[in-house]
């Protein structure tokens, strides 16, 4: 640096009265030497060169690129104007939780620990004392106020349509008015239910033993007895979503599985739809198909063309439920504490069929409101 200054002040000087061009060129009428910069760097940061005409614009340029280069350093009130500041504090002040989440940086927890400061303490009268807020220090203050001031608009990615997991077609806004929907899954021994409203809250989840299941040849009426007992128990719900499982046909070993599947889906879907609406009337099928590939997909657990098992998964909700204040799904206490121990590593108890139906409902929602029109 000392080595560059001399450098700079040598050059000045030499130009200065041998009247070549350098630095600074002396002008040719003037009695004082109204010096002419071509051009000066910041260095402080060292930014791009900056085209300069005259000391003026010099200290101007100076001043202002000191500031910016401080500007960590500046209080946060004073960085806005007052009708930005009173945008920010109204939006900390009054928004929800959801709300605060879809601001940048305030995902998770940052969103709740404002909502939390703000009901002990008070609402914020100055942007410097959301600094105080645990996780949000001056950097990431900043980068939320100007998110605030300058919302972006995110590009959604491809939405998933409904006819791609729902079938048959069924109008949006008929699903999007459902209160409840109870979602069934068929095993090899077993029906297993949930019951799930539109506020993401489990009102039921059980399974029952069918005994008639695989046993010998497929007897119809041994296979109507089981299948009706488990329609007597099913709540009530405006929609019952049954898996389509994804058993290829190609695969002739499997094919007495899927023989079984399809045998009980087609018995749910005769002894649940209505039998009195007539066919050219505007209301929707009340049985509904939900492949189980594009559950698997929603939550990750594919591998490949097959899916694995949900009971991690599961057990993550059951945890989250407890844990967070807006878990992705509330579980009442009894229902906790009934299959708190089901899906463990070592439990024999099994319960795939349960963790299917209760994916199954929470899946339906989510792709539901991702999904287009």
């Amino acid at each position: 640096m000392w080595v560059a200054r001399r450098f700079l002040s040598s050059v000045a000087q030499r130009s200065y009265y041998a009247g070549r061009s350098g630095l600074f060129r002396r002008p040719q009428h003037a009695s004082l030497p109204g010096l002419e910069l071509r051009y000066l760097q910041c260095t402080c940061c060292w930014r791009s060169r900056v085209p300069l005409a005259g000391f003026e614009t010099l200290d101007a340029t100076l001043s202002s690129s000191s500031e910016a280069c401080k500007e960590d350093n500046r209080p946060l009130d004073a960085c806005y104007t007052s009708e930005q500041r009173d945008v920010i504090l109204h939006l900390l002040n009054t928004a929800t939780p959801e709300a605060l989440a879809g601001v940048k940086l305030l995902r998770g927890r940052k969103s709740l620990n404002i909502v939390d400061y703000r009901t002990k303490n008070g609402p914020f009268k100055t942007l410097e004392s959301v600094v105080n807020v645990p996780l949000l220090k001056h950097k990431s203050a900043v980068t939320v106020f100007n998110s605030i001031l300058n919302p972006v608009k995110k590009e959604r990615k491809v939405r998933i349509q409904l006819a791609k997991f729902i079938r048959p077609e069924v109008d949006r806004s008929w699903l999007e008015d459902a209160s409840a929907v109870v979602s069934i899954v068929c095993g090899t021994n077993k029906i297993a239910w949930a019951h799930v409203d539109r506020g993401m809250t489990l009102l039921d989840w059980k399974h029952i033993e069918c005994p008639n299941f695989l046993r010998g040849t497929y007897m119809a009426s041994s296979y109507l007895n089981d299948v009706s007992e488990v329609v007597t128990l099913l709540p009530s719900a405006d929609f019952y979503i049954i898996e389509k499982s994804s058993i290829s046909v190609q695969n002739t070993t499997l094919f007495p599985i899927m023989a079984h599947m399809r045998t009980v889906e087609a018995m749910l879907f005769a002894l649940l739809e209505p039998k009195n609406t007539p066919p050219d009337s505007n209301i929707p099928p009340r049985v509904l198909n939900m492949m189980r590939t594009a559950v698997g997909r929603h939550f990750g657990l594919m591998v490949g063309e097959l899916r694995t098992s949900g009971a991690q998964t599961v057990r993550q909700l059951m945890t989250e439920s407890v844990t967070q204040k807006l878990p992705r799904l509330n579980f009442p206490p009894e229902l906790l504490l009934k299959y708190r121990n089901s899906f463990q590593i070592s439990s024999r108890r099994g319960g795939e069929e349960l963790c299917d139906a209760l994916l199954q409902a929470v899946a339906f929602y989510e792709l539901l409101s991702q999904s287009s029109s």
